[in-house]
């Protein structure tokens, strides 16, 4: 599989609705090359070994509780294929998140679906396939104040706070606090810096997942402990990094 290269992909699902719903999704995005659908995982199973272990497939969209043979027990079998296609669950049932990720899950979407959510699990399969090089430009930050131009690590950025047209970087160097204000918009920055771990948590904050420390939630309010700083979470967004906090947590 190439990242240039259009991906084949299976659903599995029992239920139909679910399952065309999801496919009708993937066959709108243009990354995807063609979608295939299964209505159980020893159907699915038989089509993966079509033509060789894989069968061409590049990534399942599995559902997990279904008759029979369950989509984690499917994932499992997935596992010793030589080549085995990425995973990607699809499921109600938010329980099953730390299992899934111990089978390489590359992501775990709840429904009901979001066209958004599941863009960015297509994004997560192509990357898991992208030469490292791809995948690891831009750890150096170019940084200016008081007349003095530095170079820190993005690893040391806690969190981006958007200031207008300008972005505020918060990091932790030498253990000490600092920021810096950069000449790019926020939401540039969060598409740039997606692969490293920066998630969106409100229109004008972005998170290094690698420094959430807490996740809490009273009276239906949700925020995050970032390198001693709590820090709101719009209702918009609190379902999605609910998602990608399970997602980093798993892979890492």
């Amino acid at each position: 599989m190439s990242a240039a290269t259009p991906l084949v992909a299976l659903v599995v699902d029992d239920e139909r609705p679910a399952r065309d719903e999801l496919a009708w999704l993937l066959e709108r995005d243009r990354r995807i090359g063609e979608v295939r659908t299964s209505a159980s995982a020893t159907e699915a199973l038989r089509l993966l070994h079509e033509g060789g272990p894989g069968g061409g497939i590049d990534v399942v969209f599995l559902d997990i509780a279904m008759p029979g043979l369950t989509g984690l027990e499917l994932a499992g079998v997935l596992t010793n294929f030589r080549e085995p296609p990425a995973v990607v669950f699809v499921t109600a049932h938010e329980h099953h998140a730390v299992e899934a990720f111990d089978l390489s899950a590359v992501d775990y979407l709840l429904k009901p679906l979001r066209e958004e959510r599941l863009s960015e699990a297509v994004r997560r399969v192509l990357a898991r396939s992208a030469p490292p090089s791809a995948a690891g430009g831009g750890e150096q930050v170019k940084v200016e104040r008081g007349g003095v131009t530095r170079f820190i690590a993005r690893s040391a950025i806690t969190h981006v706070e958007a200031q207008g047209d300008y972005a505020r970087l918060h990091a932790r160097l030498d253990g000490e606090p600092a920021s810096y204000l950069l000449r790019t918009p926020l939401a540039s920055l969060a598409d740039e810096w997606a692969d490293a771990g920066f998630v969106r948590i409100h229109r004008s904050l972005l998170v290094a997942l690698a420094h959430v420390e807490e996740v809490r939630t009273e009276a239906g309010r949700c925020t995050v402990v970032v390198a001693g700083a709590e820090l709101g979470v719009s209702r918009r967004h609190t379902r999605a990094l609910r998602e990608v906090l399970a997602g980093y947590a798993g892979a890492g």
